[in-house]
């Protein structure tokens, strides 16, 4: 059961504008997300990463590049695979508007408060259950992928957007879709799923400067309950 690392890209040129960026071609980390990812490469440096994973998009790309410039503790960092699947959300007509114009939308409304009801308007428009179930297969097949490769004890990253971030961890959470709101996923950050066969084991949410090492694949493994239960009482930690 490998330990999926969820990174949001650095903050955008998209973001500070208070745009809708969806799919649009040529969003980039403006200064301060290239300084977010640049850190976050430095963060996860003592890390072993069997593989990375992107969204097509720019700035998830690039996102990437700054975690791969990095080597980790046994060398050189993968080469990253790309996948449709783990790109945004497909906003339709709402893509490349201001946020400020589009909450006065009847839609923002069931967006906010019943998201698994919303599709987006427009013949590209998307609906967010269809999101959510893109990205969860995407993880699981890349995660069981690593799993046969590396070894149960493998971590690996996806770099994707928030709100796949948010659909995945509701998923990974029992939460439903309507619920995925009140999760926060802010640029750069970093949270951390294990999939079992039974459950998935979310360790770590929206974490934005915390140490890393108890993500560290354990150097023997002593286990007093199967990898699939919880440890009732709680755990003793890494």
């Amino acid at each position: 059961m490998p330990t999926l690392l969820l990174v949001r890209h650095g903050r955008s040129t998209a973001n500070t504008a208070g745009v809708l960026a969806g799919w649009t071609p040529g969003v980039h980390l403006d200064d301060h997300g290239r300084a977010q990812a640049a850190a976050l490469g430095q963060r996860l440096g003592p890390l072993p990463l069997a593989a990375l994973v992107t969204s097509p998009l720019e700035r998830c790309v690039e996102t990437t590049a700054a975690l791969t410039a990095v080597a980790g503790p046994s060398g050189p960092r993968p080469q990253p695979l790309v996948d449709e699947r783990l790109g945004e959300a497909r906003y339709g007509d709402w893509t490349g508007r201001e946020l400020r114009g589009l909450v006065k939308e009847p839609l923002w409304r069931a967006v906010q408060d019943h998201p698994s009801a919303v599709t987006f308007p427009g013949p590209e428009g998307e609906s967010l259950r269809a999101m959510q179930q893109r990205a969860v297969d995407a993880v699981r097949e890349h995660d069981a992928r690593v799993a046969q490769a590396a070894g149960e004890d493998a971590v690996w990253v996806a770099v994707t957007h928030g709100d796949v971030i948010k659909a995945v961890l509701a998923d990974a959470l029992g939460v439903h879709l309507d619920l995925f709101q009140r999760i926060g996923v802010d640029p750069c950050s970093l949270s951390a799923v294990r999939y079992t066969a039974t459950r998935p084991f979310v360790l770590r949410m929206n974490d934005t400067g915390g140490d890393v090492a108890a993500l560290l694949p354990p150097k023997r493994r002593r286990r007093r309950v199967p990898a699939t239960d919880a440890v009732v009482g709680g755990g003793t930690g890494a």
